[in-house]
């Protein structure tokens, strides 16, 4: 077994399929499948079904893919490390995160990082929840995530945790006729008859909502959203009024939409998380990056 093998394997999966992996890869087809059977051939077993040209993994597979991940992953991380003693101006870092907090805090730290160290390549995978996130680093897809966690919740077990900010919620509508008259935070009980987009159950932004539900009388949840993207856009289409983390406020204010505080006691802890234990040289300058960041 060699690196090369267990690079191709991941390719394979990553990108659902040999055709795929050798367009990501710049190789040929028939390289990569030589590889795949090579490593097949060493470990003694199958690790895809092969069903017409659909590949599936085998038990076998699935049980690869977080040693292999590690495997490449430290040594990068020893490439890292040797390139760290003449200054760090190159290699790769990937952060998972949620779409909200991808656009802020995250889209400004990674633009502050690469102004300090403009060579190195940032990858962003994107998670829906923050227990996708968790779940990234356990398995090795991410170094670091990016969380926005109530406050009354535990923190992830077994992963560092870095705080970054404190996040409030606001109410965002297409006007400001559309929210009661006045220009301070917002008492849930204004909100009275008010249509709502929600999220799913579970989120914080769903919890904010539900808040605003409980007490303001005759308002209701006129739209359910699985994808944050369709958020604003629904605001301006006039579907209704949203409850949204602080991340927002940049781009609601930027589409002209009206934005209000809410005065809610439910807050978000934004962290930066990973795994106990050594981090790569670019994983190490981020965190310091927003630990500054935090700090001023």
């Amino acid at each position: 077994m060699d690196l090369r093998q267990l690079r191709y394997f991941l390719a394979v999966v990553d990108h659902g399929g040999v055709r795929r992996a050798a367009d990501a890869l710049f190789v040929a087809q028939p390289s990569i499948s030589q590889v795949i059977r090579g490593l097949e051939k060493d470990l003694g077993t199958p690790l895809f079904h092969r069903l017409g040209r659909r590949l599936v993994l085998t038990p076998t597979g699935e049980a690869l893919i977080p040693p292999a991940r590690e495997v490449l992953q430290r040594v990068e991380l020893a490439r890292s490390v040797v390139d760290a003693v003449g200054g760090l101006k190159g290699g790769q870092l990937v952060i998972s995160s949620t779409s909200s907090q991808a656009a802020s805090p995250l889209a400004p730290l990674i633009g502050r990082f690469l102004q300090q160290y403009p060579g190195i390549h940032v990858t962003v995978r994107a998670a829906t929840h923050r227990s996708d996130v968790v779940s990234a680093l356990r398995v090795g897809d991410a170094e670091l995530g990016l969380i926005a966690r109530p406050t009354n919740e535990a923190e992830p077990a077994e992963l560092a945790v870095h705080p970054v900010e404190i996040q409030h919620y606001l109410c965002v509508a297409r006007d400001a006729a559309d929210l009661p008259v006045g220009s301070g935070p917002l008492r849930p009980e204004e909100l009275a008859g008010a249509r709502l987009i929600v999220g799913q159950p579970g989120t914080g932004m769903r919890r904010a909502a539900d808040i605003v539900l409980s007490v303001a009388e005759g308002s209701c949840a006129m739209v359910e959203i699985e994808h944050r993207e369709s958020l604003l856009p629904l605001v301006l289409s006039g579907a209704g009024v949203a409850v949204v983390a602080e991340a927002f406020r940049e781009q609601a204010e930027a589409c002209g939409l009206a934005v209000r505080a809410l005065d809610i006691p439910e807050v978000l802890a934004v962290e930066l998380l990973h795994r106990p234990g050594t981090l790569s040289p670019a994983a190490q300058a981020f965190l310091d990056v927003a630990n500054a960041d935090s700090a001023g």
